[in-house]
């Protein structure tokens, strides 16, 4: 995202509709047109808005939302209960190997670390 940006008085009520939505809704599986069909805009301006004002697109926006609130569950969960694809799957991420590097890039460490600790 970018570094300058603007705080959430000053984005357009589109996108705090639509950043609203995500938070809401990341444990569901969701895309491009649900959002939009949410705020009641078309998804090109949703993407528009988000690169504008964000610099990033509403579908990374979510993913990042994802991989904070799977990064949140690990660091709470029992490593003796719980698994990394358990919390994954609860994020919608379905590839172990595209899930752990993009924890990683995210994070600087493994899910599994994460979860050992």
């Amino acid at each position: 995202m970018r570094n300058n940006v603007e705080t959430i008085a000053a984005q357009p009520q589109t996108l705090r509709r639509a950043i609203a939505f995500i938070h809401d809704n990341a444990h569901s599986d969701i895309a491009l047109t649900d959002i939009a069909v949410a705020i009641g805009v078309t998804p090109r301006s949703v993407q528009y808005t988000f690169r504008r004002h964000l610099g990033t697109t509403p579908l990374e926006y979510l993913r990042k939302v994802r991989l904070n609130r799977a990064h949140r569950d690990l660091q709470a969960a029992d490593p003796a209960v719980d698994t990394v694809m358990a919390i994954a799957g609860r994020w919608r991420f379905g590839h172990p190997g595209r899930f752990s590097r993009a924890y990683k890039d995210a994070f600087g460490t493994s899910p599994s670390l994460t979860l050992r600790r």
